[in-house]
């Protein structure tokens, strides 16, 4: 019997049954390496969002995931992208953690016509057609992180970054916030990822004493590093969490476990947060889970949308999703979100600071310092 039109329900409904249409999606996360946890967070929302598509009788497709494991090797991502469209006939992934991952991506996305749905925050600067940014950029984590703590501890702070993209544009955005609050970097350091050897670090800002430490590093360099700073406050009360935070845009409840009680009093933000009881274990699990339902809505309606199907739906409706609607930017594809800042306590995020629905600015053409900070910055004018 042919499938309606479509894909929903047909001719078969009176019988309690749906004809769904199949519908071959890649999933593109690491299973091992530096950054698993975050991975597997990342994969568990997307994995649990396909089962419960596939669960409502009433959804008209069935989402077929094509898995592949890239390792946390950067140059398996590409590889790997392309095996997908080549061997089936997806057209949405729903992967990548890093940066590097993501950008390694994109000629392979931009060749087979694909979209990739990125549940991870990530650097801003970036908009491309072939990809759906759904979790925060800059203007909603950075700068209103920024916002938070310079008022509160001073504006002096001593970046950390793993070696590569997050690292490197987190950390060049941050100079410029910091000197249009009127502070200083005292330090700015990066170690390879994967690296565990913090000594160096904890040395220079034992030295400098800043009034805060911007964590960029990523998975087992930031828990390293966060466990000798725990000793380094031990050893001076001017290193604890009261008096130097460590703030991080990308720390979320998956890794507590592995960093235990030395995130104690530290901050972070996200668009998620976890309560008790909670819906999703980390923002990156409620992101992934979220791409797989704003992707499944619009195939739901045309499963042979193609990019500019899915601009048309980004301009014209919200999504209901289970972190409520959410709107996505035809134009840069990056959703609006919720900006929550959290201190870690007992295992899991207290809520120090919460904005509903803040629209991306992924480019910070809309950043004002004097509305940030309460000073202008100033220029030199001839």
């Amino acid at each position: 019997m042919p499938r309606p039109p479509g894909g929903g329900c047909g001719a078969l409904s009176f019988l309690g049954l749906c004809l769904k249409r199949r519908v071959e999606v890649g999933i593109l996360y690491s299973r091992s390496g530096s950054y698993q946890l975050v991975s597997d967070a990342c994969r568990t929302g997307a994995m649990r969002a396909i089962a419960d598509v596939n669960a409502d009788r009433a959804h008209p497709i069935e989402i077929v995931p094509i898995e592949r494991d890239p390792q946390s090797n950067a140059d398996r991502y590409a590889t790997l992208c392309e095996d997908i469209f080549r061997t089936s006939s997806a057209r949405h992934v729903v992967g990548c953690v890093t940066s590097w991952s993501r950008k390694e991506t994109i000629p392979v996305l931009e060749k087979a016509g694909g979209m990739l749905w990125y549940a991870c925050p990530y650097e801003g600067f970036e908009a491309n057609e072939h990809v759906v940014y759904m979790h925060a950029c800059p203007n909603q984590h950075l700068v209103p992180l920024m916002a938070h703590v310079v008022p509160r501890f001073g504006a002096n702070g001593f970046l950390l970054g793993s070696n590569y993209i997050w690292g490197w544009e987190m950390n060049r955005v941050a100079r410029d916030l910091i000197a249009d609050a009127g502070g200083k970097v005292l330090g700015e350091r990066y170690l390879r990822i994967g690296e565990t050897d913090v000594s160096r670090l904890i040395e220079e800002i034992r030295a400098t004493r800043p009034n805060f430490i911007l964590n960029n590093l990523i998975g087992t360099s930031s828990y390293a590093f966060l466990a000798a700073y725990k000793e380094l406050g031990r050893e001076d009360p001017g290193f604890s969490p009261e008096s130097c935070p460590v703030i991080s845009c990308n720390l979320t409840e998956g890794e507590l476990p592995a960093i235990g009680e030395t995130g104690r009093g530290h901050l972070s933000v996200g668009p998620y947060f976890a309560p008790r009881p909670a819906a999703f274990a980390s923002s990156f699990e409620a992101s992934a889970y979220a791409s797989v339902q704003v992707m499944a809505d619009v195939l739901s309606r045309d499963p042979d949308a193609d990019l500019a199907t899915f601009s048309r739906a980004f301009a014209e409706r919200r999504f209901s999703t289970r972190l409520g609607p959410i709107a996505i930017d035809p134009h840069s594809q990056h959703a609006t979100l919720p900006v929550i800042i959290g201190r870690i306590a007992d295992g899991m995020f207290e809520v120090v600071s919460r904005e509903e629905e803040v629209a991306p600015d992924p480019y910070l053409s809309r950043y004002d310092p004097a509305k940030t900070f309460g000073r202008p910055r100033l220029r030199v004018v001839s």
